[in-house]
């Protein structure tokens, strides 16, 4: 029985990516989890994100996914490969769990003319050195400087990112980050609630700086990966249907959710209990 496409993050960030997504892919089926009782994950250790991470992938597959994307960069930085080598074998080893890390750094290079990149993250993110260990991969020339938000998911998830107050932090951010690496030119915004930051991040940044969301990236990825495993193609579901489930308040996660999505969201409250 075929199934749709699960999309999993720790609260709404996630929504972008989905939205990029279902822009790109629209035939296909969406359920989407966000785990909005436990966020930030970023502050969490890695034993923490890796659990949370497992069950809220679990969950989808309960809810018939054959392929899940973790749109979360705090659970692919922490939590993914475990969950690809160790448990996929034993729980699924039919179904697929991708991450937002490796189809970013895959095209990294490519934006720099500098050879220098910045990256804004979780603490968990930056801390776990993905982004510099998979971009060498790619572009080992590269030169990629990391710096750490971890007042923006708050801001964000409060709906206190428009706010002046959310000014200080981003410049705060900004300026370490490019003390660290003068000639940075391309940034790229490495957790998927920074988007909604995006206007104070442009007012703060040099013209010349290019600003990468990943959400065009990921859709670009799912679509060459598709293509490239046609035996997974053929298990997803194409009845243009979009669920929504939170760990949370479900109320709460509509009034905040089409901030993020873009449109409208009406999701269902679903226990990990």
């Amino acid at each position: 029985m075929n199934g749709p496409i699960g999309v999993f993050d720790s609260g709404y960030g996630g929504l972008t990516v989905m939205r990029s997504l279902v822009d790109a892919l629209p035939q296909y089926d969406y359920c989407y989890l966000g785990d909005n009782a436990r966020v930030p994950y970023g502050p969490r250790s890695f034993e923490s994100v890796y659990q949370f991470t497992l069950e809220c992938v679990q969950q989808l597959f309960d809810l018939g996914c054959p392929l899940v994307i973790l749109a979360c960069n705090t659970a692919s930085a922490k939590a993914l490969r475990t969950i690809q080598q160790n448990d996929l074998p034993k729980i699924a080893p039919d179904r697929r769990v991708l991450g937002v890390i490796r189809p970013t750094t895959e095209q990294l290079g490519h934006f720099s003319q500098s050879g220098q990149v910045g990256i804004l993250g979780t603490t968990c993110t930056v801390s776990s050195r993905s982004y510099v260990i998979e971009a060498e991969k790619f572009f080992p020339e590269l030169q990629v400087f990391q710096e750490a938000c971890p007042m923006w998911v708050p801001l964000v998830e409060n709906g206190e990112h428009q706010s002046p107050g959310a000014d200080y932090f981003i410049q705060q951010h900004l300026q370490r980050l490019l003390a660290h690496g003068p000639r940075i030119d391309t940034i790229v915004l490495a957790c998927t609630h920074y988007p909604l930051l995006l206007p104070k991040i442009q007012a703060h940044l040099p013209g010349n700086i290019r600003i990468i969301t990943q959400g065009p990236l990921i859709a670009e990825s799912l679509t060459d990966y598709l293509q490239r495993h046609p035996a997974m193609e053929q298990q997803l579901s194409t009845g243009d249907s979009r669920r929504f489930f939170t760990t949370d308040s479900s109320a709460d996660f509509d009034a905040k959710a089409a901030l993020f999505y873009g449109e409208t969201v009406h999701s269902e409250h679903l226990s990990l209990s």
